[in-house]
């Protein structure tokens, strides 16, 4: 399924009482950043693959003796493309979290009475441990219905991609911690080499997260602005 990027708009047409804001430009903003995070995955793929090749050389006998340049550098790839991953992803989470913010409040104008939780648990909800982990798709699910044509039906439209980016989000930060912890714990030459396919399939996910959550802001913010143009028939509207 293509999908066309709404023109960017920078205001939307009035709304008695109460005031919608456009989240297209943040959604570009996250798109773009969610593919740097995708960038930082493949560096961490490509720094991966050299270190197992060269422990597995260790390994087998083939290599009696690594030099240190040559470990260094194998060390030295694995550790700065995981610092740039961890840039990537927390300038995407602040501006990921300054949009759902923004959609939610957009939400608050096109049905209100579909929300269950208040604009501010937008933001809170990543901050509280574990809860983080179910809340803040429920929110989601509230935002997509009201910005449904029809936000009172029982059908809630791209449940499915709601649910596989969260899914695959939920995952991966699980095993994400199991390969970060593996790794650090190898030692021998075995070991680290074993380590490195589990970082390897870890940032595959991740991928495959980051790209399930482009869909979703993209389909998210095509919603609400499209809505928000025609000025749908809604409660308080």
């Amino acid at each position: 399924m293509t999908y066309a990027s709404p023109p960017m708009s920078s205001s939307y047409p009035p709304v008695p009482g109460r005031v919608l804001r456009s989240p297209v430009g943040l959604a570009r903003a996250v798109t773009v950043l969610l593919a740097v995070v995708i960038a930082a995955d493949l560096l961490i793929v490509a720094a991966s693959l050299n270190m197992r090749g060269l422990m597995g050389e260790v390994a087998s006998g083939g290599i009696v003796d690594v030099g240190e340049n040559e470990a260094n550098r194998a060390d030295y790839a694995m550790a700065g493309s995981a610092v740039l991953y961890g840039v990537a992803v927390l300038a995407t989470a602040v501006v990921f979290i300054i949009w759902f913010h923004r959609v939610r409040h957009n939400a608050e104008v096109f049905a209100p009475d579909t929300q269950s939780r208040t604009p501010g648990w937008a933001i809170a909800c990543w901050l509280i441990p574990i809860a983080n982990l179910w809340i803040p798709r429920g929110i989601a699910a509230d935002i997509l219905r009201a910005a449904q044509p029809e936000p009172h039906s029982r059908v809630l439209r791209h449940r499915g991609l709601l649910n596989a980016w969260w899914g695959a989000w939920v995952w991966t930060m699980a095993f994400d911690r199991y390969a970060s912890n593996t790794y650090d714990k190898a030692q021998d030459p075995d070991a680290i080499r074993d380590a490195t396919e589990l970082v390897i399939a870890s940032a595959a996910f991740d991928v495959l997260a980051a790209v399930l959550a482009i869909l979703f802001v993209r389909r998210l913010t095509a919603a609400q602005h499209a809505k928000a143009l025609t000025k749908p028939n809604t409660p308080g509207l």
